[in-house]
């Protein structure tokens, strides 16, 4: 039985060669953001990330997914806290800036948590972690955290990502 897809649809088999395929293809999921934020001997570091997930509610356990080639990854792999910021859909510009660059937060009133983890006020909801493990995901790491405290607002509109741009889910 062969399936297909709409007229424009495409079927591959990933490869070195076509990443760029499965990269968009895999933005065909729509997803929330996320800024992921953790003390470091050079200041408080950030990084966007739409590779989130609840894992467990008993214990609490969250997971994301940072790239292993990016500069910021050994701060986040070295980070024995840190905290996960699910972004309002007016946390675009804050979600650009740290996407772009590693000191983003700079200007930004942070406040610490009692580990010294930097928090960011505004956002949908909030999860401060104690890393608890961190597995080989191919060219991305797969961290999980336990949730030792988490915060969230009762009203918003959330941040999504959607075939490389940035949109809003509305709540009715």
């Amino acid at each position: 039985m062969h399936l297909d897809f709409a007229p424009s649809g495409q079927s591959f088999v990933p490869d070195p060669n076509n990443t760029r395929l499965l990269r968009d293809a895999f933005g065909r999921f729509a997803t929330g953001v996320t800024i992921v934020t953790a003390p470091s001997e050079a200041g408080p570091v950030a990084i966007t990330a739409n590779s989130f997930s609840s894992v467990s509610l008993d214990p609490p356990l969250v997971l994301w997914s940072p790239d292993k080639n990016s500069r910021r990854f050994p701060f986040f792999e070295k980070a024995q806290h840190y905290a996960i910021h699910i972004l309002a859909a007016d946390q675009d510009e804050l979600c650009w800036r740290v996407a772009k660059d590693i000191a983003g937060l700079k200007g930004e009133s942070l406040k610490l948590n009692n580990e010294g983890v930097p928090v960011l006020d505004g956002c949908l909801a909030r999860f401060e972690c104690r890393q608890t493990a961190i597995y080989e995901g191919g060219d991305h790491a797969i961290v999980l955290g336990e949730v030792l405290r988490a915060e969230m607002r009762d009203d918003g509109d959330a941040l999504t990502f959607f075939k490389g741009q940035m949109g809003k889910m509305a709540t009715n």
